[in-house]
């Protein structure tokens, strides 16, 4: 173990439900368990400053709030602050995950630190656009946040991403192959428990799907699917998770012409404790994700889809890269073809009629996460990148 002066920086809220908050918390307490200590500096819920100097053994905790009436706003709040608070110190490593706390850096890396680390989970530039669709119709925002991706990317002296799709489309933006690093999320195993399912089947088939509420999920895909199966077989879908009332509305709105709206439960967001409990009366967890550049081009580690996998429900998801680098079609999940209502049917059908199936693909899914998906793996990943930095000259 040896000591090292290393800051990690998100545009995030730590600790939070959200699958980015579990990311951070895991990466910097392995970092912090192999260096001693570690800075982090991440987006105050409030509108005040907040320092913990000792939220996690040797993370010392800094937030920063993020003020401002839209993103951008809020990002160059921020960022001003960060800035502020960066005069006078300098880092072995800085780690930051987006542009709006790493730009600034990355146009003066060298004042600030000897080695910098971009990770990439996702760009704005392809991200935004889900949140805020009328950014496509502004074209020079778009051109500034590309244009600040490019720079982050080349004063990055090591890029991490968690998928090896998300890697493919950094190399077409010109990052070199040998400066990327691919570190899949993990599950906590001792969160995510598993319990395998009864073999006698249930009159009622319940899903469960988990996770944000946005458009790029595909749950009106799962909803469409229930619509169709009601007349062969009485079924509920469980919508678990945040979401803003609008997508609430729209989704039930849709529950509602199509005459499911008490066949479609949406819960809201649950603890990790309460979302385990509730995934184990599932008889299934569908992750139907939509074709789009998000997923398809840039890539994602849907760490919905890990944590689905470990606690003892069958799941079915989507047929794309992303899915099938996590696992295998009928040995560790049931594949659906994208946007097919008829084929999410037909593998709701088949774990409804075959519970031995469903058994097996849980426990295999299990196996396959204990093997290649659990934070520690990922933290030891991590890790070793960071010996590495540490003992090799800053690139120039």
């Amino acid at each position: 173990m040896r000591s090292a002066n290393l800051l990690y920086l998100s545009f995030d809220t730590v600790p939070a439900p959200k699958g980015s908050a579990i990311h951070i918390e895991a990466f910097v307490k392995s970092l912090a368990s192999a260096f001693t200590s570690l800075h982090l500096i991440t987006v105050s819920p409030t509108s005040e400053r907040i320092h913990s100097p000792d939220r996690w053994p040797g993370v010392e905790h800094w937030e920063l709030p993020a003020l401002g009436a839209t993103v951008i706003n809020r990002a160059l709040h921020f960022r001003a602050l960060l800035q502020a608070w960066l005069q006078d110190r300098y880092f072995e490593v800085i780690h930051f995950r987006s542009i709006f706390e790493g730009f600034g850096i990355a146009c003066e890396k060298e004042k600030y630190c000897r080695s910098l680390i971009f990770e990439v989970n996702g760009l704005p530039s392809i991200e935004l656009k889900y949140r805020y669709p009328r950014m496509v119709e502004d074209p020079i925002l778009m051109h500034k946040l590309i244009a600040q991706e490019q720079v982050c990317l080349e004063a990055a002296d090591r890029i991490i991403t968690p998928s090896p799709v998300t890697a493919q489309y950094l190399r077409s933006r010109g990052v070199a192959p040998d400066r990327i690093t691919v570190i899949p999320n993990g599950v906590d195993l001792d969160r995510f428990t598993y319990r395998p399912q009864q073999m006698e089947g249930s009159p009622i088939m319940r899903l469960a799907y988990f996770g944000t509420l946005r458009s790029w999920q595909g749950i009106e895909w799962a909803i469409q699917a229930v619509a169709g199966l009601i007349s062969d077989l009485t079924v509920e879908l469980w919508l678990i998770g945040p979401g803003q009332q609008r997508q609430k509305r729209s989704l039930q709105r849709l529950a509602d012409k199509l005459q499911v709206r008490d066949r479609v439960k949406v819960l809201g967001a649950l603890s990790q404790i309460d979302l385990v409990a509730q995934l184990q009366q599932a008889d299934a967890i569908v992750v139907p994700l939509t074709i789009n550049d998000r997923n398809l081009v840039q890539g994602c580690c849907p760490l919905k889809i890990l944590e689905g996998m470990a606690v003892g429900v069958p799941l079915i998801s989507t047929d794309l890269p992303v899915v099938r680098d996590l696992g295998q079609h009928e040995q560790h999940f049931l594949l659906a073809k994208p946007g097919s209502v008829p084929a999410l049917q037909e593998a709701i059908l088949r774990l409804h009629q075959d519970p031995a199936l469903g058994m097996a693909l849980a426990r295999r899914a299990r196996q396959q996460i204990e093997n290649r998906f659990t934070w520690e793996r990922a933290g030891g990943q991590l890790v070793s990148l960071y010996r590495e930095i540490l003992q090799t000259p800053s690139r120039t």
